[in-house]
């Protein structure tokens, strides 16, 4: 994310939400992590970069990159666009470019946002890029009441320990390694989503 636009982003999230970080500590300190997160609104791609070091990517849909001004905006925050009816492995070879480049590329694998605290079962990309890229899995939890976020809204952002590549390691063409592998992210996002917290570290923080 551009610093300026950081800084600016993140004061207006302090202002407009009553909003903290828990588990900080457990961000490592190398790039071109893969951070897997729950997905709850759309202020979500925001949220997940504020605890880790730059520079951080996500994809973004194309056409959210029309307008010039809004295009340059999320570019600053560290999108970049992903074309409806591309195949899937020419996305995931693109978050393993960038991961390989040393960025930090954010995917929430779930794939569409949830109504409550509650995560879905997650789609195998996520294990596919981890293992292909040979990243440590960062997973994250974002947690609040209700459907939708509102002003001055309770707003957690859970930081997990970090999944490290042998724990889920899959050999080429392994299926059931695969399956075995989202498994094992997505147990660690619905802890830190579903449970009290704990595998997010001791301490809460603002950033």
């Amino acid at each position: 994310m551009n610093a300026l636009v950081r800084y600016i982003v993140i004061g207006c999230y302090h202002l407009w939400y009553d909003f903290r970080i828990e588990g900080k500590e457990n961000v490592p300190e190398k790039e071109g992590l893969l951070i897997a997160c729950n997905h709850r609104s759309y202020a979500d791609p925001v949220l997940v970069t504020m605890p880790v070091r730059r520079p951080v990517k996500y994809m973004a849909k194309e056409e959210l990159f029309k307008n010039k001004l809004f295009a340059a905006f999320i570019r600053g925050l560290g999108a970049f666009p992903i074309r409806r009816g591309a195949g899937d492995m020419q996305v995931i070879n693109d978050c393993v470019d960038r991961i390989n480049d040393g960025n930090n590329v954010v995917i929430f694998p779930e794939g569409t946002r949830q109504k409550e605290n509650k995560v879905g079962r997650g789609k195998t990309g996520v294990a596919y890029i981890a293992a292909k890229s040979g990243a440590v899995v960062l997973p994250m939890g974002i947690v609040f009441e209700g459907p939708k976020l509102k002003f001055r809204t309770k707003l957690i952002l859970r930081v997990g320990k970090p999944i490290q590549p042998e724990e889920i390691a899959v050999p080429e063409g392994d299926r059931k390694a695969l399956n075995a592998a989202k498994a094992r992210i997505m147990a660690a996002i619905t802890e830190l989503v579903e449970g009290d917290g704990s595998d997010g570290g001791d301490k809460k923080q603002d950033l």
